[in-house]
């Protein structure tokens, strides 16, 4: 039998947003993996790939294997998806796991369901790569911020109240709309939502960057004399409007709720929710697709017709986006984050100092698992030999298979593990 546990060495996305150097969990992760790795202080070290996605495909760390890549492994070995996992996604693995380390906001995007991403492939090839939806988890590892779904009417009006400048982008008639739409009528709600939504989005260059510099000028300066200007969420607007000057992005701060996660805290961006991840470290889990509508705070294509016409114009407070795990009830060191997609899971593994033998379950489906802290050696029944795990290391592991550690930290250990439960 080839071995069907093994390590991974994963691929590195250096996008400008990134942190830099030892800033990046990306890059302590890499460090503390691989001794040799050199980490350049002046480079962004953004994204970690765990899987099989073509433009980062993870090489296997095994001589013993001939196929260099997951990618190429699962392809001559599909069964090590698990018979369900295979069937469902065309010998696939279904997710990319990601640790991201984020410095400076990424674009105010959503992410199509099946149906629009098969139409928007069809149309725009180039912008649209694939026809698969992208639902997404983020769990955090350091405090992390984001922006995520529309806030709560009675927020957005205040805002519309408070800043005359994002009065003036929206219009007096679609301001008054959303003013008097009432909670019970949640359709109205929605569709006066949108309404100023695409009228702030659609606003004209030349307009919207006048508004937005008089805001940032009066936003500063009320700062510089000591006053409060949270009621004009001052500090996040001249935070993003140092980062993108004169991008309409920094008005979807009066409309999208701001989410702050603590360690272990998650969020789950399902199709057509607006988000934009402003600043910290987490893990993340997503459906294998790179369909990406975007609309402001990015240089790249934005479609703002596509993204206003798809978002999901529900308004809900901050505190109902924070996406709970269970506790396991079979292992009380395991919680887990199930989303509301088949593509992926995601169990938090917490293994307290007491335990010096842990056992890493079998699941009916190929896992990936991320030691963020502690050390272990790991033997199982599938791997060619005994492997040494500590802080950064990446294990694939087929369907079916489990692995013992032997923990060699005195303070436990924390792992992710993504896997897709059918």
């Amino acid at each position: 039998f080839p071995p069907a546990v093994f390590p991974l060495s994963c691929a590195v996305q250096s996008y400008s947003w990134g942190k830099m150097g030892l800033e990046s969990e990306v890059a302590k992760l890499l460090a503390s993996s691989d001794p040799l790795v050199q980490i350049q202080p002046d480079q962004p070290y953004a994204e970690l790939w765990m899987g099989a996605h073509p433009r980062g495909d993870a090489v296997i760390r095994d001589n013993r294997i001939p196929q260099k890549t997951l990618g190429q492994w699962i392809t001559d070995n599909p069964a090590c998806l698990g018979a369900k996992v295979k069937d469902a996604f065309q010998g696939q693995l279904p997710f990319l796991f990601k640790v991201l380390s984020v410095n400076t906001a990424l674009s105010i995007q959503a992410h199509p369901n099946k149906e629009l991403a098969a139409k928007l492939h069809a149309q725009f090839p180039e912008h649209y790569p694939d026809a698969n939806h992208k639902p997404e988890m983020a769990i955090a590892l350091t405090p992390f911020e984001g922006l995520c779904g529309f806030r709560p009417v009675e927020e957005i009006v205040s805002f519309l109240q408070t800043v005359p400048e994002l009065r003036a982008l929206i219009g007096e008639v679609a301001a008054e709309q959303l003013e008097r739409s009432g909670s019970d009528d949640p359709r109205g709600v929605s569709a006066a939502l949108r309404i100023c939504f695409t009228r702030l989005m659609k606003s004209e260059k030349k307009f919207f960057v006048d508004q937005l510099n008089m805001l940032v000028k009066r936003i500063s300066q009320e700062a510089e004399e000591g006053k409060d200007t949270s009621g004009s969420n001052g500090d996040l607007l001249l935070r993003l409007h140092s980062q993108y000057p004169g991008d309409i992005g920094c008005f979807t701060i009066y409309f999208l709720n701001l989410v702050r996660l603590e360690p272990g805290e998650a969020m789950f961006l399902g199709a057509n929710e607006p988000h934009a991840y402003l600043h910290g470290d987490c893990v993340e889990c997503m459906a294998c697709s790179d369909n990406t509508v975007r609309a402001g705070l990015t240089p790249k294509f934005i479609d703002v017709l596509t993204l206003c016409e798809m978002l999901n114009y529900t308004p809900a407070p901050s505190s109902s986006k924070i996406f709970p795990a269970a506790q396991s009830q079979l292992d009380p060191s395991v919680y887990l984050y199930d989303p509301p997609v088949p593509d992926f899971a995601i169990m938090r593994i917490e293994i307290p100092p007491s335990i010096k033998l842990y056992l890493v379950s079998a699941v009916d489906s190929a896992s990936i698992l991320l030691v963020i802290q502690g050390t272990a050696v790991g033997t199982s029944t599938a791997a060619a030999s005994e492997m040494t795990l500590r802080r950064g290391s990446v294990l694939f592991i087929s369907a079916n298979e489990s692995i013992s550690l032997h923990l060699s930290s005195p303070d436990g250990m924390l792992l992710f593990r993504a896997c897709c439960l059918l």
